[in-house]
C-alpha cells in the first residue's frame, strides 16, 4: 500500500469513473486501474464494484476510502508543519463559507487577498454549516467562515466579527412601517419570511422571536426561501417582513434602505468566526486569512463588546 494508491481510490470515489479519475490524476486509465487492482489484491477485498455505472464503492470500500482521506490529510499536515517551522506561508487553503455570509463578504475578501499578493491560493466552497462540519471531519476543508459558537470540542473557533440583525419591512405593513424601530414581538404579528431549514441564520431568527421556545403560532404565516436576497425581493413584491444581516444593507437601493428597521429593546447579533479542526497546524496562514476578513468588513463589526448580544444557534 502506498500514498499514490490511496490518491487513486479517492479520485475514483470523487469522479465515480475510472477514465475521469485517471485524467484528473494525470495517469493513463490502465495505470490507475492496475494500481487499484494491486491494492485490492493486497487487502484481499474489492474496493469498487466495477459492474455498476457510475462505479460504486463496495461496503468495505466506503470504509477504506474514508480512512484513506484521513490518512492523506494527516500526511499533508506533516508537510504543513515543516513549512510552518521554516516560516514559509504558502500553499492552498480550502475554505468553506455559509451562503448568508459569502454573498456579502466574499467579493471584498477576494479583492483584498489579491491586493496583498500572498503566495496562498484560497479555494472557496459555499456550503451549509452541516456540510462544512462533515467536510472538515473528512479533511477536504482546511477551515470555514460561519456563525458560531458551535460548542464542538473538535473545532477551534477564531471570532472574526459581530454583525447586527435588522428587520426589513414592507411599506404595506403600515403599523410596523410607521415605527422607527421594532420590538422582537413585532416579528410575531405579521407574515415572517424565513430561509429554509438548512440555514443556521433561520435558526437564529427563530430564537430571536422565541418561536422555538413557544412553538409555532398558527396566526403566523411563515414562508421559506433559499437566500436573503430572495427574501428581500419577496417582501418588496408582496408584504410582511424578514430579518437581514447588517452587511446586506450596503447592497440595497436607497429606496430599499427606507424599509430597514433596527430593534428597539435589544441588539441581536450573530458572531462570525473562522473555524478549523483543533489540530490544524498552519497558524500563520490562519492569521493572514483572519486579518484579511477583518479588513474586508466595516470597522463597526469588529466591536468585541457586541459578543454579549449574540443570538444562539
Amino acid at each position: 500500500m502506498n500514498i499514490q494508491q490511496l490518491e487513486y481510490i479517492i479520485a475514483v470515489d470523487d469522479y465515480r469513473h475510472f477514465s475521469k479519475a485517471a485524467e484528473a490524476s494525470f495517469v493513463t486509465q490502465p495505470t490507475l486501474s492496475m494500481m487499484i487492482q494491486k491494492l485490492e489484491d493486497e487487502l484481499g477485498v474489492k474496493i469498487f464494484d466495477r459492474t455498476q455505472l457510475p462505479v460504486q464503492p463496495t461496503e468495505i470500500g466506503i470504509q477504506i476510502i474514508s480512512q484513506a482521506r484521513i490518512a492523506l490529510a494527516q500526511i499533508n499536515r506533516i508537510k504543513e508543519i515543516i513549512q510552518e517551522e521554516k516560516g514559509v506561508v504558502k500553499g492552498t487553503f480550502h475554505l468553506g463559507i455559509i451562503p448568508t455570509v459569502s454573498t456579502y463578504l466574499l467579493p471584498r475578501l477576494m479583492q483584498i487577498h489579491q491586493l496583498h499578493h500572498f503566495d496562498i491560493k484560497i479555494v472557496v466552497s459555499e456550503l451549509t454549516t452541516n456540510q462544512i462540519l462533515h467536510q472538515l471531519s473528512k479533511g477536504t476543508l482546511d477551515g470555514a467562515i460561519l456563525a458560531t459558537p458551535l460548542n464542538d470540542e473538535h473545532i477551534s473557533e477564531r471570532p472574526l466579527y459581530y454583525e447586527k440583525f435588522y428587520a426589513y419591512v414592507s411599506p404595506k405593513e403600515k403599523p410596523l412601517y410607521a415605527k422607527t424601530a421594532l420590538n422582537e414581538n413585532d416579528l410575531n404579528t405579521t407574515r415572517l419570511w424565513l430561509l429554509d431549514e438548512v440555514h443556521c441564520f433561520r435558526t437564529q431568527i427563530l430564537h430571536l422571536c422565541n418561536m422555538r421556545k413557544r412553538g409555532r403560532n398558527h396566526s403566523i404565516f411563515t414562508y421559506e426561501a433559499g437566500s436573503i436576497d430572495t427574501l428581500i425581493n419577496i417582501v418588496d413584491a408582496n408584504d410582511g417582513l424578514t430579518v437581514i444581516p447588517e452587511m446586506a444593507i450596503d447592497n440595497l437601493s436607497e429606496k430599499q434602505k427606507k424599509n430597514v428597521r433596527p430593534f428597539r429593546n435589544s441588539t441581536p447579533v450573530r458572531e462570525i468566526s473562522l473555524i478549523t479542526r483543533k489540530e490544524y497546524p498552519r497558524e500563520r496562514m490562519l492569521t493572514i486569512i483572519e486579518d484579511e476578513v477583518k479588513e474586508a468588513v466595516p470597522q463597526s463589526l469588529l466591536d468585541v463588546s457586541l459578543k454579549k448580544f449574540v443570538v444562539p444557534l
